[in-house]
């Protein structure tokens, strides 16, 4: 039977608007549910249920949907996973969707795992820029938390990286008890470097499900240890000036002693929240369209896809889709509220 969806009054002229009137520009597509890692905060200890091979997007598949969202002014795609990296045949996919007119911005997500050996023929493809997991400089830190993870190989992925030109942004997720006291290191190695690191709240994601060996570490304190590393400098909001603007905000160390462009990004879902400038969504590796992280609703894209719907039906069930996304997420503090699917099945 033919997918018919419903009409929705909503103008050509305005892009793809959610229903808080939110412009969508920003598209993260995971490529699978597989990774090589098995990180705390990301999968449970017995790992995920992975899907059956056939029911991923094909590179085609991918592909077109990515045509149908630039249609709609999304401007930047972010591949993500699970692992992306572990794709076979990522650097085909990666050269089909740099060759699509009106894509500013192409970017990967990645452990870092096997950047050695793909950073330069990536950046070949048309890759533009990397954003790396590095939670920890301790390689007895970074083998706890990742489970299975070698720092030294990470830390060989990043050099190739920079050798290939890569903007490259270095992710840490804080953790009180855990890792709270490397920010300040995080951040040195990040600017003597020319990357910009990222300081993350915890998340409660899968449920309660996962183990973390630490608690919240809030933004406000995130700041306060970074100022205590460099006594004699400041913060100050960094307005519009990292590349990439997504739900991070951007601030700036000024001050004797730092770096030309020392700046340093805190993503806060959970005490300085960011939905009101919400400007992305999320495609599952089985073509499930999530309006928002925190919620677990999905409309299903792949059925219409592998059905021959036409271009114009997928715009419709896109904007359909975005008609519910909601004004926010229902995180708690206390750890409540989360969604039940882990983080490696749809790549934060």
């Amino acid at each position: 039977m033919a997918f018919e969806p419903r009409h929705l009054p909503v103008l050509a002229g305005l892009g793809l608007q959610d229903a808080q009137a939110r412009r969508v520009t920003y598209l993260r597509i995971s490529l699978t549910d597989r990774c090589n890692y098995r990180c705390t905060y990301c999968m449970p200890s017995e790992g995920v249920e992975l899907l059956p091979k056939p029911q991923l997007l094909t590179f085609e598949e991918i592909e077109r949907l990515a045509r149908v969202f630039l249609q709609l002014g999304v401007r930047r795609l972010r591949l993500t996973g699970g692992e992306p990296t572990i794709r076979k045949d990522l650097l085909e996919l990666v050269a089909r969707l740099a060759a699509l007119p009106d894509l500013e911005d192409l970017s990967l997500s990645t452990n870092g795992e096997l950047l050695a050996e793909i950073a330069a023929p990536l950046r070949r493809a048309g890759l533009q820029r990397l954003n790396v997991s590095l939670d920890s400089l301790d390689p007895e830190r970074f083998l706890r938390i990742t489970r299975r993870g070698r720092l030294d190989r990470v830390l060989a992925g990043l050099d190739a990286a920079a050798c290939a030109g890569f903007v490259i942004k270095l992710n840490a997720v804080a953790i009180r008890g855990f890792n709270d006291d490397e920010l300040g290191d995080i951040c040195r190695f990040a600017w003597e470097r020319g990357m910009i690191p990222r300081f993350i709240e915890l998340m409660p994601m899968a449920a309660g499900e996962l183990f973390v060996p630490g608690e919240l570490f809030p933004a406000a304190e995130m700041r306060a240890r970074i100022e205590a590393e460099f006594p004699a400098a400041v913060l100050v909001p960094a307005t519009g000036s990292a590349p990439g603007w997504g739900p991070a905000r951007y601030w700036r160390l000024e001050g004797p002693g730092v770096p030309a462009r020392a700046e340093v990004g805190l993503i806060t879902p959970m005490t300085e929240h960011f939905c009101d400038t919400c400007n992305r969504v999320r495609l599952s590796s089985v073509g499930g369209l999530h309006p928002c992280l925190a919620h677990d609703d999905a409309t299903d894209l792949r059925t219409p896809l592998r059905a021959g719907a036409s271009d114009e039906t997928l715009l419709e069930v896109v904007r359909q889709a975005l008609s519910g996304k909601r004004d926010g997420h229902w995180f708690g503090i206390d750890g409540q509220g989360g969604p039940q699917k882990a983080m490696v099945s749809i790549g934060g």
